[in-house]
């Protein structure tokens, strides 16, 4: 069950973000009407992808006034446009603890799995110097992260840090896929304070478990990585608007027929 039309809020507490760039051949085929937003460097296109770990804090549904959850969650991103053109996220994999997923499951129909989670909490500890976070399910991420200096490594330019952190931040659309097809949260957010960081990763077989690439693709260094402190957010779940757009924007993707009459009726409004 999906409870449509839900409206979410909590804070995501201590947000680190891990960024890379793939070879767009590399990777899994999105659902219609989703497409990887690509970027060319050097003959070769690629895409960025994210794992975030952070804590939702006291995480409240509408209609829900008793029930706040505080939890940690690992999930694994693609930055993709949609139906209408709007930069947008794929969800592609979530881990939360065990005892979360029969809710997440009910609340938005998120595929997420149960994992195990150690995570710090950098901005009580802001003078520890380093912070070390682990996630496990069948195979771990084990990383230690501390404070550094607006740099980028390896992948395409997206422009200063400012236009970078942006890049990945400022969306306002997630997708992700259920058992009832592709479905879409619109996201509220604001303008909030970014920590470079510096990260050595330790163990990475989670990464490989998450996005397994071809057997001649080399996973890429990190483009990036940093924490936000502290992100409210609105959600909005699956509404019956964003999901007929989808459904209609799905059809018209996958029948050559539908798409020519689109493409004629896009010409006559146009003149």
């Amino acid at each position: 069950m999906t409870v449509q039309g839900t409206t979410v809020r909590t804070v995501v507490r201590d947000c680190l973000y891990l960024n890379w760039a793939f070879p767009v051949a590399a990777l899994p085929t999105l659902p219609e009407p989703l497409r990887y937003e690509e970027h060319a460097e050097e003959d070769a296109c690629y895409v960025f992808g994210s794992a975030l770990l952070f804590r939702h804090e006291h995480l409240q549904v509408a209609g829900l006034p008793f029930l706040r959850l505080s939890y940690p969650q690992f999930n694994f991103r693609f930055y993709v446009t949609d139906h209408e053109e709007v930069p947008s996220i794929f969800l592609h994999r979530l881990l939360v603890p065990h005892w979360v997923v029969p809710s997440s499951r009910w609340l938005a129909g998120q595929p997420a799995v149960g994992g195990r989670f150690h995570f710090p909490a950098p901005t009580v500890e802001a003078e520890s110097g380093s912070w070390q976070w682990e996630v496990h399910r069948e195979a771990s991420l084990k990383l230690t992260a501390c404070q550094g200096s607006r740099q980028m490594g390896v992948g395409p330019s997206l422009g200063s840090w400012e236009r970078m952190t942006s890049y990945f931040r400022q969306r306002r659309r997630a997708y992700l896929v259920t058992a009832g097809g592709l479905r879409s949260v619109e996201t509220s957010q604001r303008s909030v304070p970014i920590w470079p960081l510096s990260v050595e990763i330790q163990e990475r077989h989670l990464l490989d478990l998450c996005l397994p690439l071809p057997e001649d693709t080399v996973w890429p260094e990190l483009h990036s990585a940093w924490l936000c402190p502290e992100i409210p957010l609105v959600l909005e779940l699956d509404t019956a608007a964003a999901r007929e757009a989808l459904r209609r924007a799905a059809m018209v993707a996958t029948d050559p027929a539908m798409l020519e009459a689109a493409s004629h009726h896009s010409q006559r409004s146009t003149i």
